[in-house]
């Protein structure tokens, strides 16, 4: 088994609900994965998965002095049970909204500039084995995504469970 980062949009009626009625927030979040899985659709994702670049993302961005935090979220969604490795959290839809405007202003060679591989194997960085720069690309795409899924939560006003 391993420790993937899982997001989910709501809708601006969905965090209230959440907040009153955690099973069927679990459950809301279950249909939307796993329609969502079935392939490409012509809405914009409601689901959204950093794989194991989760940890990755975290200390890049944290090293960054970036203002949100992305990857955990930052309220606890009260009530909840651990949903896989803990209890979910999610950003308002105003901290969606400062994370896309400072995702869009990041690139990921920026977060990258000054990185030395070791740094990460030293601090344990899932999934380990950094051997040198290139192995830091894995990481690209999943930045990118989560930059467009964040653009396009933040364009529709909605919050993001994590």
């Amino acid at each position: 088994m391993s420790m993937i980062g899982e997001y989910f949009r709501l809708t601006p009626a969905d965090p209230e609900r959440a907040r009153e009625d955690t099973d069927w927030a679990l459950d809301h979040v279950e249909e939307v994965r796993e329609a969502e899985e079935g392939g490409p659709s012509s809405v914009p994702a409601r689901h959204f998965s950093t794989y194991k670049s989760w940890h990755l993302l975290d200390h890049l961005l944290k090293r960054s002095g970036f203002p949100v935090d992305v990857v955990h979220g930052e309220e606890p969604l009260e009530g909840a049970d651990a949903w896989g490795y803990g209890p979910p959290r999610y950003l308002t839809a105003e901290r969606v909204r400062l994370c896309s405007t400072a995702l869009g202003a990041l690139t990921y060679d920026r977060l990258l500039d000054g990185v030395d591989p070791a740094e990460l194997d030293a601090a344990e960085i899932y999934p380990l084995h950094w051997e040198d720069r290139a192995s830091l690309e894995w990481g690209r795409g999943w930045f990118t995504g989560l930059t467009a899924y964040f653009a396009a939560a933040a364009r529709d006003g909605h919050a993001v469970v994590v």
